[in-house]
């Protein structure tokens, strides 16, 4: 088993932060599952560490190490046998049909669940506030369960990007109209809200079509990736 120095594993550790992931543009990957979803389309890593597993053996940029040496790297609760840091991919922008639009989601377990449920519906790409959670948030990373590595994610200005926007811009929010009612276009901009908050007040004045979930119950509102599950269902079964 490799001996990891005390720096190497402070490095690692200080990825935790956000400031840091950004300066070195790296992030960390832990979990046998996540790390293979990612080998698929990213062959490079910068290191990977294990606590065993013949396959890497071979392999210079692996280190193996103890399981105790792995707990003072994770981040998890209950450590994985499998740790990679990986260089943050180049900003992807294609022509799209289906955009979805982030306004600063925090919970990182809601932004990687969005994504998910993104990349199941097609959506070709995500736009988010510069307030929304950073997608190479540990817990993100988790909860989007590879799908973070199927679809192009961009943060940007929501409002200078709406405004330039030529397809119809849809908005989940209580005040919109029933979208069971609504005809809805397959080239277009879904907004998702905080999850608190919902839309920015600055926003609300570019949405074309505000839409609304009906509901039966008395709860106040719906998660906002469970809100965009239901939204983009919608959309698909219309198109």
């Amino acid at each position: 088993m490799e001996h990891l120095s005390k720096n190497k594993i402070k490095w690692i550790r200080s990825l935790r932060l956000k400031k840091n992931r950004d300066s070195e543009a790296v992030f960390v990957v832990e979990g046998e599952k996540m790390m293979r979803e990612i080998l698929k389309n990213w062959s490079h890593y910068i290191v990977l560490f294990c606590t065993s597993n013949e396959e890497f053996r071979e392999n210079n940029d692996a280190f193996f190490i103890d399981k105790n040496t792995m707990k003072d790297l994770s981040a998890l609760r209950t450590p994985s046998d499998f740790l990679l840091v990986m260089r943050q991919p180049p900003l992807q922008s294609n022509t799209t049909n289906l955009t979805l639009a982030i306004d600063g989601i925090q919970d990182p377990g809601n932004m990687g669940t969005i994504i998910r449920t993104a990349d199941w519906f097609g959506v070709d790409e995500i736009v988010c506030s510069k307030e929304t959670v950073d997608i190479f948030n540990s817990k993100v990373i988790q909860s989007s369960m590879g799908s973070l590595f199927r679809i192009p994610v961009r943060y940007l200005d929501l409002h200078n990007y709406l405004s330039d926007a030529s397809r119809p811009i849809y908005g989940a929010l209580l005040e919109g109209g029933d979208i069971y009612e609504k005809k809805l276009h397959a080239k277009c901009i879904i907004v998702i809200g905080n999850e608190g908050n919902g839309i920015s007040k600055s926003l609300c004045s570019l949405i074309d079509e505000p839409i609304f979930i009906p509901g039966k119950g008395a709860a106040e509102s719906l998660n906002a990736a469970v809100a965009t599950g239901i939204v983009l269902y919608e959309f698909s079964r219309s198109n």
